[in-house]
């Protein structure tokens, strides 16, 4: 939509607030809402909230400013504007970005700045215009979650009514179908307790804009679920996955039961990934298809998953960003923690998928990335490995088409993998990140904010606490 064309949205659909969103550092939405008539009601619409904007405390969001430097701008892009499919009352949402009100420049360190720019300097380097991103994003519908961190104790509890540990429960009555653990994918109802809820998120999603390709439950038992959207470009694949999680949290909330997109909630079962389909495309042209390719693959998608495992511990800073992250990332499971390519393998970092000789639908699948991240910092920080591939011509190495579960101790040893937790993955972005800063696209004062964020308010906070499962292996010595 115009400005204009905003306007006229708002009368026609009877909107009576106004909510602008904008993403923190770390990757959660943030908000406020006005009364419609602030915009209605302005003489000049051109002159007023999509230019001027709207001020807000910059040093109260997670990353941004300093207390002394707190004034921020929000300009909504009217682009983004959709009737809020969650809101009761008539509600339009508009996705903002921020700007510096001295400079009046886009702040370096809003995460859909760094993505509007990864799309420019894709463009301005002559290698493709477009770049398509499918995450699969999995998560956890509960029933009951507790948790608490004192001095004194620390634990957490949660629960779900179809977990396989709850077959023994008094239910008065317990119907029994609950998905054994690791058995989740994908049998029908009753076993999958939650088809109607997720069904009614996809059409929520529907009502924003979103176009999903299928749903269904996942592996672990205690609720896991996946929803696949259709693929689009960077920022507005960014944009939607923040709606997607918006809508999951909102649904599930109205139907009593809560969605976490931990990668990690269960102990013994498998985690929550977001393996993330890739591909180039210049003048309308799949440049990852090659006919006489390895899985059909071109040299330019050999030199981009060369980017990518070249980089990938630095990846993990961002595609896997949180402590919880590398509890999913385990060597040994299903998790893709192996920095080799294969068609089909689901035990490499990088999967070709195989359903269809199409050129249109060839792509590659990243595996190691999970739905904790910031998708347009994630989304970005991959575009720039892969480009630093092809502009190095770095090769990837041949495919590993084996079992890598059965390969000699000897054999397994020699592949590399990724970090073994988010103090690795961090120290390897610190080492790493010369492939960010071209274009500017990544600015240094990101990356510091982002290894100070990490460090100081995630890794020490989890570090200096005592475990659980330290008292239970500890406490009697």
């Amino acid at each position: 939509m115009k400005p204009d064309e905003v306007l006229q949205f708002i009368k026609e659909n009877n909107i009576e607030i106004i909510d602008l969103k904008f993403n923190d550092l770390p990757g959660l939405w943030q908000h406020f809402s006005m009364p419609a008539e602030e915009l209605t009601e302005m003489d000049d619409l051109m002159d007023s909230i999509f230019v001027e904007g709207v001020g807000f405390d910059g040093s109260s969001i997670r990353g941004f400013q300093k207390i002394n430097e707190s004034d921020m701008i929000l300009i909504p892009d009217p682009n983004t504007a959709v009737l809020d499919p969650v809101c009761q009352v008539p509600t339009l949402s508009m996705i903002c970005d921020i700007f510096d009100p001295m400079t009046k420049k886009p702040y370096t360190r809003d995460p859909r700045y760094v993505a509007k720019k990864a799309e420019d300097y894709l463009k301005k380097s002559g290698i493709a215009d477009t770049s398509y991103y499918g995450p699969e994003a999995e998560f956890f519908i509960l029933d009951d979650v507790r948790f608490a961190q004192n001095q004194h104790y620390g634990y957490y509890f949660i629960d779900s009514n179809e977990g396989a540990w709850n077959t023994g429960r008094e239910e008065n009555p317990n119907l029994g179908y609950k998905p054994r653990y690791k058995e989740g994918y994908f049998p029908v109802p009753p076993h999958d307790s939650l088809q109607d809820l997720r069904s009614e998120i996809v059409l929520t999603m529907k009502k924003a804009g979103i176009k999903v390709e299928v749903h269904h439950h996942e592996v672990a038992t205690g609720g896991q679920a996946e929803i696949d959207m259709k693929f689009d470009s960077l920022v507005n694949m960014g944009d939607k996955l923040m709606m997607y999680k918006y809508i999951v949290k909102n649904v599930c909330r109205k139907h009593n039961k809560v969605a976490t997109f931990m990668p990690k909630p269960l102990f013994g079962d498998n985690g929550s990934g977001m393996h993330t389909h890739i591909s180039l495309w210049k003048d309308g042209v799949n440049l990852f298809y090659d006919p006489k390719g390895y899985a059909l693959l071109s040299q330019t998608a050999l030199y981009f998953i060369g980017g990518l495992l070249r980089h990938a511990p630095a990846l993990m800073a961002f595609c896997a960003p949180t402590t919880n992250s590398y509890k999913r990332l385990v060597p040994g499971y299903e998790a893709p923690v192996n920095l080799v390519y294969s068609q089909r393998n689901r035990s490499a970092a990088i999967r070709i998928p195989m359903y269809s000789p199409s050129p249109k639908s060839k792509r590659i699948e990243f595996r190691p990335p999970d739905p904790s991240c910031n998708a347009y910092l994630a989304f970005a920080a991959m575009l720039m490995a892969g480009l630093d591939g092809i502009e190095n011509r770095i090769d990837p190495g041949q495919p590993l088409d084996k079992d890598i579960y059965e390969l000699p101790p000897e054999e397994a040893r020699e592949i590399p993998q990724v970090p073994g937790s988010l103090e690795e993955s961090i120290n390897a972005l610190e080492k790493d990140h010369a492939f960010l800063l071209k274009g500017d696209v990544f600015t240094p004062d990101v990356i510091e904010t982002w290894i100070d964020y990490k460090r100081e308010k995630e890794i020490d906070e989890v570090r200096t606490r005592p475990h659980p499962y330290e008292f239970y292996l500890y406490f009697d010595i």
